[in-house]
Formats: C-alpha cells, sequence, structure tokens
C-alpha cells in the first residue's frame, strides 16, 4: 500500500484528524467515514504497517464479529487449533479445540489492508506526516501540528482529534491527561526466525519462567514453511539477553530453536495496567495503546483497540453531528468502552497479579495440577479467547474448573503469605 498524499489545502478542513495509521487509528478512520465524518490519519512512517512490533497473533471469532475475517489471502500465515504452555522445568500443559481458534496474520499486510478499507470509505491518509504537538484553545484541542519529511511544518485544525499513536502516548499531557505509568510497562522483543525445529504447525507455544520472562512470557508462533515469530517481554533486564537465553537454555525452547537463525528483530513496549483512568478531553479521544487499552495477561491491544477504536468512532460522529465535543459529552466513550470491557479487565488484572506473584516452582506445580484436573478438557471447547472474563464465567461451572480456581486461590494465598 503505498499512499503518498499531501496535507490538505487550505480551508479544507477535516471533520476529526487521527494520530497514528496503525490498525487501531485505520479502523476509527474507517468507522468515522462510514458515519460520513470527513476524517484525515497522520501516519509518521513512509508506509502503513511498517516497521512492525507485534506478532500480529489474533482472536478468529472477534475478527468474524468485527467483519474482517476471512481475510484476503496473503495475510492470514497459519491458524491454530492447540497451545503449548511449558513452565521453566519444562512440564507442558496442553489445549486442543476442536477447529482454529486463532490465527498469525502479517502485520503489515493487516494494517496495509485496515487502511485500504478506510480509504476506500472516504478516509485521507498523510504519510511521513508526525504529529509534533496537538493545537489547544480555549481548553479544547482545535486539531495538530504536523512536520512532514524535509522539515515543512503546518497547522491542521480539526473540530475533534482521536490520538492512536501508540504506546508511546506522548501527546496525552497536552490534552491534559495522565500518560501511561512506567510500572505498567513490560518491554518486549520480536524475533523472525528460520530453521525451527520439533513444533507442532497448528500450536502455539508459550514459555513461563523469570529466568526467561519475568513479569510476562515468551512465545513462538509457527508459519508452515519452517519460520516462526519468536518473542518474549520482560519487566526488568535487557529483553534481548533474555531472548537468547530463551533460545539456549529453555528445557523445551531450546530444542525448539537452538539452530534457528535470526533474520529480523524488533522492540516495543506493552502497557499492561489496564486502560487509563481518564481516555478523553475537550476536543480529543485516546484509543489503543496510548490508552492502555491492551489484554493484561497476554498483552494483546489488536481486538481491544479495534473494538474501542469503533466506539471512539461513534462518539465523535455523534459529538460532531451535535456540535459539541466537550470532555462532557465524550465522556459516554469512556463509560461505553467500560461497559463492554471493564468486567474483562478486572478479571485480566486480577489474572495478571496472580501470575506475578508465583515463583518458578509454583509455575511448575500449577500446570501439572491443571493436567491432573482436567483443564484441557473443560476448555476444549472454547472458541472466545478475548473476553477472559466472560470466558472464566462460562466454564466455571464445570467440575473441573471449579476445582482448579479451588487450587488457584490457595496457590495464591500462599505465595503472598
Amino acid at each position: 500500500m503505498m499512499m503518498k498524499h499531501t496535507v490538505q489545502p487550505t480551508g479544507n478542513i477535516p471533520d476529526a484528524v487521527i494520530i497514528g495509521g496503525g490498525p487501531v487509528g485505520s479502523y476509527a478512520a474507517l468507522n468515522l467515514a462510514k458515519l460520513g465524518v470527513k476524517v484525515t490519519v497522520f501516519e509518521e512512517h513512509p508506509e502503513i504497517g511498517l516497521p512492525s512490533h507485534c506478532a500480529g497473533h489474533l482472536s478468529i471469532r472477534s475478527l468474524s464479529t468485527m467483519g474482517l475475517y476471512p481475510l484476503p489471502n496473503g495475510i492470514v500465515e497459519n491458524t491454530f487449533s492447540a497451545a503449548n504452555f511449558y513452565s521453566p522445568a519444562g512440564t507442558k500443559f496442553s489445549l486442543h479445540f476442536s477447529h482454529p481458534v486463532t490465527a498469525a496474520v502479517n502485520r503489515a499486510r493487516f494494517d496495509q489492508y485496515l487502511a485500504g478499507q478506510a480509504e476506500a470509505a472516504g478516509a485521507r491518509f498523510v504519510l511521513n506526516a508526525r504529529v509534533q504537538s496537538l493545537i489547544t484553545s480555549d481548553g479544547y484541542v482545535k486539531g495538530v501540528k504536523i512536520q512532514q519529511s524535509g522539515g515543512k511544518e503546518e497547522k491542521v485544525d480539526s473540530k475533534i482529534t482521536l490520538d492512536a499513536e501508540g504506546v508511546s502516548s506522548r501527546l496525552l499531557r497536552q490534552a491534559g491527561l495522565a500518560t501511561l505509568k512506567p510500572e505498567g510497562l513490560v518491554y518486549g522483543v520480536e524475533a523472525e526466525v528460520e530453521n525451527v525445529q520439533d513444533v507442532e504447525c497448528d500450536a502455539v507455544e508459550v514459555y513461563l519462567g523469570k529466568d526467561y520472562a519475568p513479569g510476562f512470557y515468551g512465545w513462538l508462533i509457527p508459519r508452515l514453511d519452517g519460520t516462526a515469530k519468536v518473542g518474549l517481554a520482560t519487566n526488568k533486564g535487557n529483553p534481548r539477553e533474555f531472548l537468547h537465553q530463551l533460545m539456549s537454555k529453555h528445557p523445551v525452547a531450546s530444542k525448539q530453536l537452538g539452530k534457528a537463525k535470526i533474520t529480523q528483530t524488533s522492540y516495543h513496549a506493552i502497557p499492561l495496567g489496564g486502560p487509563i483512568d481518564r481516555a478523553y478531553a475537550n476536543g480529543f479521544l485516546a484509543v489503543g495503546d496510548c490508552a492502555s487499552q491492551v489484554k493484561p495477561t497476554t498483552g494483546g491491544g489488536v481486538i481491544f483497540g479495534l473494538t474501542c477504536a469503533k466506539i471512539a468512532a461513534e462518539t465523535a460522529s455523534e459529538a460532531i453531528k451535535q456540535g459539541d465535543v466537550s470532555s462532557d459529552f465524550l465522556r459516554v466513550y469512556q463509560k461505553r468502552c467500560s461497559d463492554l470491557l471493564g468486567f474483562d479487565f478486572t478479571v485480566m488484572l486480577r489474572l495478571r497479579r496472580f501470575l506475578d506473584s508465583l515463583s518458578d516452582e509454583k509455575v511448575d506445580e500449577m500446570l501439572r495440577v491443571c493436567g491432573k484436573l482436567g483443564v484441557d478438557k473443560a476448555l476444549s471447547d472454547v472458541d472466545e479467547i478475548d473476553f477472559q472474563g466472560k470466558l472464566m464465567l462460562k466454564v466455571l461451572g464445570k467440575p473441573s474448573m471449579l476445582a482448579a480456581m479451588a487450587y488457584f486461590v490457595t496457590l495464591y494465598l500462599s505465595a503472598n503469605t
């Protein structure tokens, strides 16, 4: 996708400006354009989707619900009907489903597809355009100041601004909002590798342990051609060093990746602290990673970001039509997001605290007990992996899950006494 647009000429003022042409920004633009809103997206990079910082492991059901699945040829790299979890000692716990529940997408092509859909609906994209600052007046955000390649600067007025800049969240403070808290971040590394061995092509591999990915986990997402996406995140130390440790010393990962060759590496931060307290201001909405609309358990931000992007677009459209972009009007955006996702975020934050509290020995014990209790069978018919709070309610009635929950509570209490 090679969109090379310039800034609007004077007088062609958009109703809405979006900062960032990632999937969240593009999906917000798509929904705004469908609602008849004149929208412009500013993306600082010369091409949509690059550089890529995400594994692109997404729920098929969630994509289908949004009308985004099946995807065009060339975007989906593999689908998965199983997941293998490994303790630091190598204990394995597996989940197998009756049909594929997740898909690995080529993130660059996925992002480009969403941007193309938005552009076809009437959204306008300006590439190589970094938003330097917000334009504020009388307590309202009234547009953005951009800098294009070559150093040219220009001010672009708008009725409302949507911030989908990603985890940097550097513009939130200009809107009078709190930025992301450093203690809620983990730092990830994502690598493309060749010559992966001894993996199931339809299974995602997950590696746990404080020696390999303290504060998070490692992953391997295979492709059918023997290549894979491998990565991890950590809340301390150097992710690159932990990745080397995982690939060379983990009892399972070292066998799968010991002869693998890294061909490409990228780094990124992931917010795990749950949504920011306030994602709206006069003339301004924050959406996606900059608003920490990311699953605290897995670090996945695409599905929840897209979900909130649609709500943001609907709220912005209503505000423009009403001629009221005040924070009093826009607060409904946060309420709608909370009504839809709040329970799931609460459950996932507690799960994250639970996992972080466990020693490596307790993680090994937990996986062994889950296998003995038959948790794998209780979850075999699951096809919803994003809304994990609702998932817990759905499966808690099964005897094996009730036993597992009782065990988890005991495990958590013992780890925190």
